[in-house]
């Protein structure tokens, strides 16, 4: 595993999220990114490692290898502060207060197989985007 590599644990059989890791996949031109299903081995290992209550964070983690995880609305605006054009935006939201963008996070979290599905297996990656997954 690369430990300069940010990894991005995410629900691999939630649309809203293979739709989310396409776009950052897209937009991540510093290639900082690494990604692995939170349904996967490593993704459950990864947050067993970081006693992380699963019960309670089952949409996406950010992990910095050494220095932080980030959890919810924290772990999106991380995201974005890397990607291009979507620094400052990510920047000005981290002013409003975690509890507030978290109420956000969540309702849409909780809401996101009604209003966008879920496949029957996790999201199986081109063989272009193979090497960005990590297993």
């Amino acid at each position: 595993m690369e430990n300069s590599k940010q990894i991005i644990l995410f629900d691999g059989v939630c649309n809203l999220c293979n739709g989310a890791i396409q776009f950052i996949i897209k937009h991540d031109e510093q290639d900082v990114f690494r990604y692995a299903p939170l349904q996967s081995d490593l993704g459950k290992k990864l947050i067993s490692q970081r006693n992380i209550d699963s019960s309670s964070i089952d949409s996406i983690i950010l992990i910095e290898h050494g220095v932080a995880y980030y959890i919810k609305s924290d772990a999106a605006l991380e995201i974005g502060k890397q990607l291009k054009g979507y620094k400052t935006i990510s920047s000005v939201l981290q002013w409003i207060p975690v509890s507030i963008r978290d109420i956000v996070y969540d309702f849409i979290a909780r809401n996101r197989y009604k209003w966008y599905g879920k496949k029957e297996q996790c999201m199986i990656p081109t063989p272009e985007l193979k090497a960005k997954f990590l297993s």
